[in-house]
């Protein structure tokens, strides 16, 4: 499996948004998708993730409303649309792959269900 590879990272003021993507290629794209994000000293969170067909998607209660994801199959890509950033928010995002069926993934959405993971890209948010 090829690894994702993950952009659109920055510094931006509290209260701006941000563009994450996600290039997946081949098997790995053919699954469900999420993003996922580890602050320093913190353990890695899940933050959204999205069925095969981009029609089902979960998010975490701390940026739901906020934060949006989606993806181009045509593009082999996954979007994180997150708007109204907090500092808190400040972190390496990173996308996965699951292979695990979407009942599964959906209902506890966890990284060990995940697999091909990108480097990252920061995203840093300014008070």
């Amino acid at each position: 499996q090829v690894q994702p590879v993950e952009s659109g990272g920055g510094l931006v003021q509290a209260g701006g948004s941000l563009r994450l993507s996600c290039v997946a290629s081949g098997r790995t794209f053919s699954n469900s998708m999420g993003w996922f994000r580890q602050a320093p000293g913190k353990e890695r969170e899940f933050v959204a993730i999205i069925n095969w067909s981009g029609g089902r998607t979960v998010y975490a209660d701390s940026v739901k409303g906020r934060f949006t994801i989606s993806r181009d199959n045509t593009k082999s890509t996954v979007y994180l649309e997150m708007n109204s950033l907090k500092p808190e928010d400040t972190a390496v995002y990173s996308c996965a792959a699951s292979g695990r069926s979407w009942t599964v993934v959906a209902h506890t959405p966890r990284d060990a269900d995940f697999g091909s993971w990108g480097q990252g890209t920061q995203v840093t948010v300014s008070s």
